[in-house]
């Protein structure tokens, strides 16, 4: 026999909006968390390709002022016509900027880069992967912008 009261689970599931669907109902039971995110689950940031791609979303909303004077130049096709992305992961890298049709990397560096380890090893795998590296200083692009972008062009051409 179906009864009129409803039981706990169908109580959870309903809509935490009031009957008359104006704002929360605040008698409503709290959504029931996933039964997936129970034990052994793992979430994306925790695993190596996850942590990148946060770390990159992260990189993009918190572009220094450098790469975003570059970015308003490479960005939707404005460069003849070359199509851009920024803080992209590649592997477990994440590039500034790269133009995949072209296989070119660029990559903007202020002084904590010079002579580091890290990025020899990153640039060799990153041209073993197949790509050109490309690698200014920020002083480059607040000095000489203009001779920036024809560098980065005689790579693309």
């Amino acid at each position: 026999m179906i009864s009129s009261d409803p039981s706990p689970t169908i109580a959870a599931r309903r809509s935490p909006l009031s009957r008359k669907g104006r704002g929360l109902d605040r008698n409503a039971a709290p959504p029931q968390p996933s039964p997936l995110a129970g034990e052994g689950a793992r979430r994306a940031e925790e695993g190596s390709a996850g942590r990148t791609l946060w770390l990159a979303k992260k990189l993009r909303k918190n572009m220094t002022d450098v790469e975003k004077k570059l970015w308003q130049n490479l960005r939707a096709k404005r460069f003849e016509s070359f199509k851009f992305r920024r803080q992209v992961p590649i592997g477990n890298y994440i590039v500034d900027f790269v133009c995949f049709e072209k296989k070119l990397i660029i990559e903007l560096d202020g002084s904590q880069h010079e002579g580091s380890t890290h990025d020899a090893k990153r640039d060799a795998w990153l041209r073993a992967e197949g790509f050109t590296i490309l690698r200014f200083w920020n002083n480059d692009i607040n000095a000489a912008l203009d001779g920036t972008l024809l560098a980065i062009l005689e790579k693309l051409k």
